[in-house]
């Protein structure tokens, strides 16, 4: 790799001014090279914080070639140039006590705040690592390392792998390969509760979490078809674990029966106790031995994970050779219902009528009009609802027709005609309902 000073003068050939003469404003050029230009005169002798404005010109660089806008190439930096000047020091001389320090002390935000700038810092010194750890090494002696460490990166920051699920026809020989090598696991119990948790998982679609905290007592198989289970949902934004409903399915019931009714009872616990985990730990601590409780811990979402990582690389082939429990996720999304397009196309347990579209209310509103009008408009044969390509739109029936029908019944009493005052016409939902008081004059 060429040295940034020769890779400074190849990109900058304006004859250097003499002493004599002013250096000429840059005219034309962009602000970076503006910025290049001026700590040429510094950076020949090794200083650092000149060598520092060049890492930040070449990173914005990079960054702009590969399609960023102007304002997201400031907010690259802009992390980065803050710790330093608080500390003023160098990125390379940082060290990952001075970043806590600063984030948990004078720079602390948001927690979205600062786990943005913390991705950016850990980007910049990638950046570093990759195009100039050699020459900082060589030249001050120091050693690219991120500050940004296991111990203070935010999660989710980014950089996840490539979330392609295997084929359908590879997750049914894979669950099928699995199945048939249960008898000569050695202990029977936890390669089948191993086996029915991915099952389960790759089924209804539920998360690792919520799939590791079910109980027995969650299961309802009265519910819905084929039943149902309750889950700890996730949260959003912060608000803790909310219930929800995950659907069996006709495999997954088939599958959960059988795991309850042949293997649960193999477990230490007391499988009739509805508050015993479904899924329960093989071990016992001896904290829990010595209280002699009936019920058993149970499994832990990472003892999940690695079972089905081991599972993935003994059993699955394909392009996609291992498995985590978001994947499995992915592809009960992308299998079961890639076929589905819209509301009508979903079945009978998933159709929703406060989530359907507007039309499909307006349709499902004509198709109930003639029941609701019985008593002021003729009398109709109702129809199922279906699919507005199937059939047309029934014909609403005018004012003119609906009063000819049936007459506006009269008052009891006579009253007084008042002349009639036009305004706005309001319907029964925005009518402002009227008081008690006006209800007593009015009978």
């Amino acid at each position: 790799m060429a040295d940034s000073g020769a890779r400074r003068l190849s990109l900058i050939t304006a004859p250097a001014p003499t002493a004599s003469e002013p250096e000429p404003a840059a005219e034309g050029l962009a602000d970076v090279l503006t910025l290049q230009r001026q700590a040429a005169a510094f950076s020949e002798g090794g200083d650092e914080g000149a060598f520092f404005l060049d890492t930040v010109a070449e990173y914005t660089w990079a960054r702009d070639v590969a399609g960023l806008a102007a304002t997201t190439l400031r907010r690259l930096v802009q992390p980065v140039i803050e710790v330093c000047g608080f500390y003023d020091t160098v990125p390379w001389r940082l060290t990952p006590r001075q970043v806590d320090c600063y984030f948990a002390g004078p720079g602390k935000r948001g927690r979205r705040t600062i786990r943005s700038k913390m991705v950016k810092i850990d980007g910049f010194f990638a950046f570093l690592e990759q195009r100039y750890a050699g020459e900082i090494l060589r030249r001050f002696g120091a050693a690219v390392e991120s500050p940004v460490d296991p111990f203070n990166r935010p999660r989710h920051r980014g950089d996840f792998g490539q979330r392609i699920p295997p084929s359908k026809r590879a997750m049914k020989e894979f669950f099928a390969a699995w199945r048939k090598d249960l008898p000569n696991a050695r202990k029977y119990p936890v390669a089948v509760r191993d086996y029915c948790m991915a099952k389960t998982a790759y089924t209804s679609g539920v998360r690792a979490t919520e799939l590791c905290s079910a109980r027995l007592g969650d299961i309802h198989w009265e519910l819905g078809q084929w039943g149902r289970f309750i889950v700890q949902g996730k949260g959003a934004r912060g608000s803790g674990p909310r219930e929800r409903e995950a659907y069996m399915f006709a495999e997954g019931r088939e599958l959960l029966w059988w795991y309850v009714e042949e293997i649960r009872g193999e477990f230490a616990d007391d499988p009739t106790d509805p508050c015993a985990p479904l899924w329960p730990s093989e071990r016992l601590p001896e904290a829990v031995a010595s209280l002699n409780v009936p019920i058993a811990p149970a499994i832990g979402p990472d003892a999940f994970r690695r079972s089905l990582k081991t599972a993935s690389g003994l059993y699955l082939s394909g392009p996609v050779t291992r498995l985590y429990p978001h994947l499995l996720r992915h592809a009960c999304a992308t299998h079961n219902y890639e076929p589905i397009k819209g509301p009508y196309d979903r079945p009978p347990a998933f159709r929703q009528p406060h989530r359907l579209p507007r039309r499909a209310h307006h349709e499902a509103a004509d198709e109930l009009a003639p029941r609701t009008r019985c008593a002021m408009a003729p009398q109709h044969q109702p129809s199922p609802v279906r699919h507005p390509a199937d059939s047309p739109r029934p014909k609403r029936a005018t004012p003119r027709e609906i009063h000819a029908a049936a007459p506006l019944p009269q008052p009891r009493h006579p009253t007084t005609a008042t002349p009639y005052r036009r305004g706005p016409r309001r319907s029964a939902r925005n009518r402002r309902p009227r008081s008690p008081h006006a209800r007593l004059r009015h009978q």
